[in-house]
């Protein structure tokens, strides 16, 4: 056998024991009279000895042909380590080598195989295999496992059955662009690759599987971030015969459990917060609750004193960051730049300080008294060290931007620490959004998703007030999890693809099959997905997805590892008939 142990289990109870170990060598110290060798598998690290007194000269010969990466086995017995290392599981004891193997020889590797590395990003994306046996890298992807298996586990003790759908599927016009597959069999003809098995767990719904999950691979063709792949996995659910309330209980109890897993602490009921509040309150859908710095609107304060940018702003609103009426005129300056990113896109930002001897100043001292800039601070409840930024502009455009504005400041400030948790539910979303581009309405969330029952009528009428039965997971200001109160009546289905600009054969090629379904008793169904990726990495205290995934693309979409994508040779081209010849 290659192995009687691992290199992270022995300790002094195994002492005077013959062993047979095998791994990559990660060090090599060699006095002369003694070499130490570093043996290094996936489990830890064992200490290998060899000396004059005690090891053969044929022995230490070959163990001066090792270098970093060789891959060995070795047999000798275990003994107490005279030096100790208390860092390691293995820090009480090392190998007496009696025997040793080299199973492969290996090249110095182009970057250092250790926690904290030489080799940059880029580097460590295209030999990703080596990177892999650096501990930050394996103890990621470990932790991505236990998460897996833990939800599997939960959700079979919820009676959900685990169902595989098809990969090569029909594309479908809504939501990002699809990633497309020639069918050679159907020439001219293309298969998607999903962006959700969505159509398929509402099928599974009309089958009677009642209560479906899937750890799923899924595909979209958009710009990338830092936590976007092209390709990414979801844990996609879907339960007959519930209402909102009991898909929101089940998987609140999912994330509890991840998070007592996580930090020992029981979570209660997840607060919930309807999207106009959060709108309002934070200028976006997803916010970060851990601090504070809601947004206050102060039109009525500010407005009317002949400061132009706030009498012509559709919105006046800011936060108070407080305890930072200290920040010198240049540090202030250096976020008024910053919010005047591309990025941003804000013209300025005005700033009230409140002092510590109870004064209060501004940057537009000009236009308003002291006693108007305390009614403005009394607004934000401010108190004597506090800093306000005021911004002004079209009410959607100077929400984002200030949700910005308060996420960086929660970064620069150690508000947003990955080692604290806040779930948080965000409900009643708009069902629709008009595009200006298209004059016609988008889904907010997909074409499948129910009105609010009581908004029902107004789908007929006013379909822009209308509220989706829909529901997002928020953690740590990032979504991790959505879905929605399905539609499951064929006539309701059908005004939703009217409203979205279908014509009655284009629903029928798109969704034809669907529309079908429902006529042999579709059940009240509803269903979230998790985006798997995004949620293990933040439950690791990373917003990062990258390290998380055994081989990930770069920002470009590509992988650097097996140069893909890449072309294909003509012949290929031809079988699908996709080969077209240019002429000069």
């Amino acid at each position: 056998m290659f192995r009687t142990h691992t290199n992270g289990e022995l300790t002094l109870q195994n002492l005077d024991q013959i062993v047979t170990l095998s791994g990559w060598v990660q060090t090599i110290r060699d006095k002369g009279f003694m070499i130490w060798i570093d043996l290094r598998d996936r489990y830890g690290i064992t200490q290998l000895v060899l000396d004059q007194e005690r090891s053969s000269a044929e022995l230490i010969e070959e163990a001066k042909k090792l270098g970093r990466e060789f891959v060995i086995q070795v047999e000798g017995k275990v003994i107490e380590r005279v030096s100790k290392n208390p860092n390691i599981p293995t820090g009480e004891i090392e190998i007496l080598v009696e025997n040793l193997t080299i199973l492969n020889e290996s090249q110095l590797p182009p970057f250092t195989i250790e926690d904290e590395t030489d080799g940059g990003e880029e580097l460590r994306m295209k030999y990703r295999y080596l990177d892999i046996r650096r501990n930050p890298v394996k103890d990621k992807l470990i932790f991505r496992h236990k998460m897996a298996q833990k939800v599997r586990n939960y959700l079979s003790d919820q009676n959900f059955i685990e169902v595989e759908t098809p990969v090569l599927i029909k594309s479908t016009p809504e939501g990002a662009r699809d990633f497309v597959v020639p069918s050679r069999m159907n020439p001219g003809q293309f298969y998607a690759l999903p962006q959700s098995p969505q159509t398929f767990k509402q099928l599974l719904m009309i089958g009677g599987m009642d209560r479906y999950f899937q750890i799923v691979k899924c595909f979209r063709d958009e710009d990338l971030r830092a936590d976007r792949q092209p390709e990414f996995t979801q844990i996609d659910c879907e339960m007959a015969f519930v209402e909102q309330e009991d898909v929101l209980e089940i998987f609140e109890g999912m994330t509890a459990t991840l998070l007592k897993d996580i930090t020992g602490n029981d979570f209660g009921k997840f607060p919930r917060m309807t999207f106009a509040d959060a709108m309002k309150k934070y200028g976006n859908d997803k916010p970060d609750i851990r601090f504070g710095m809601e947004f206050v609107e102060v039109n009525e304060l500010v407005k009317g004193k002949d400061f132009k940018i706030f009498d012509d702003a559709e919105l006046v609103v800011g936060i108070n960051v407080e305890g930072c009426a200290d920040y010198t005129r240049k540090q202030i300056d250096e976020l008024i730049d910053w919010v005047k990113r591309p990025q941003i896109g804000a013209s300025g930002m005005v700033w009230i300080k409140f002092q510590n001897d109870g004064v209060v100043t501004s940057s537009v001292n000009k236009f308003y008294s002291e006693e108007d800039l305390q009614r403005v601070a009394a607004a934000f409840n401010a108190k004597a060290g506090d800093l306000i930024f005021l911004m002004s502009g079209n009410e959607n455009k100077v929400r984002t931007q200030l949700s910005a504005l308060r996420m960086e400041l929660g970064n620069r400030l150690g508000l947003r620490n990955p080692k604290e948790f806040a779930p948080l539910w965000v409900i009643d979303f708009p069902l629709l959004e008009w595009d200006e581009e298209t004059g016609r309405y988008h889904a907010m969330h997909h074409p499948f998703t129910s009105p609010k029952p009581e908004d029902l009528e107004l789908i007929h009428t006013e379909p822009g007030k209308v509220r989706a039965n829909a529901y997002d997971l928020v953690l740590n200001g990032n979504e991790i999890g959505g879905g929605s109160v399905r539609i499951f009546d064929k006539d309701l289905q059908s005004r939703m693809f009217d409203l979205l600009g279908f014509t009655k054969e284009e629903a029928e090629a798109q969704f034809g099959f669907l529309m079908n379904a429902f006529k042999y008793g579709a059940p009240p169904h509803a269903g979230l997905a998790f985006g798997f990726d995004r949620l293990v990495a933040i439950l690791d205290g990373n917003e990062v997805i990258r390290d998380y995934i055994a081989f990930p693309k770069n920002n470009s979409g590509r992988d650097v590892m097996i140069d893909a994508p890449s072309p294909i040779a003509d012949l290929q081209l031809e079988e699908l008939a996709l080969k077209v010849d240019i002429k000069e």
